[in-house]
């Protein structure tokens, strides 16, 4: 094998190795800012009194899920750690913290609202 042959095929296996570790995330899907998780857009998540912590299931669909969006996991991502991914009676995949399903309120315009806290004395600012 040439200098030039084994360059590329090592060259080849590092993009292969980068392409395989972005199928895969197991990184958490939100940060905490003041104690209270943020998704990656910044913006606030809530959990709902009415998902049973560690049931695996959400009962916010349809038009619940209109108003409070899922906080999504991909196909490839991977609990680790306080966090779960779920998936929802539509398939889609949710992100879960210490089991309990994650939300956006839709009514949040900007990072820092907090609107959602205590809407319908059920939906809870996410805490780490």
């Amino acid at each position: 094998m040439n200098k030039t042959t084994l360059c590329t095929a090592i060259l080849a296996l590092g993009l292969l190795a980068g392409c395989a570790s972005n199928e895969t995330r197991t990184a958490a899907p939100a940060r905490t800012e003041g104690g209270i998780l943020v998704g990656g857009n910044g913006m606030t998540l809530y959990t709902f009194d009415k998902d049973a912590a560690g049931s695996g299931k959400s009962v916010c669909n349809g038009p619940c899920a209109s108003n409070w969006p899922p906080l999504f996991a991909a196909d490839g991502d991977r609990a680790a750690g306080d966090w779960s991914v779920i998936t929802r009676d539509d398939g889609k995949k949710q992100w879960a913290f210490k089991g309990k399903p994650l939300y956006y309120w839709i009514k949040d315009q900007k990072p820092g609202d907090r609107s959602g806290d205590g809407v319908n004395n059920a939906w809870r600012l996410a805490r780490e």
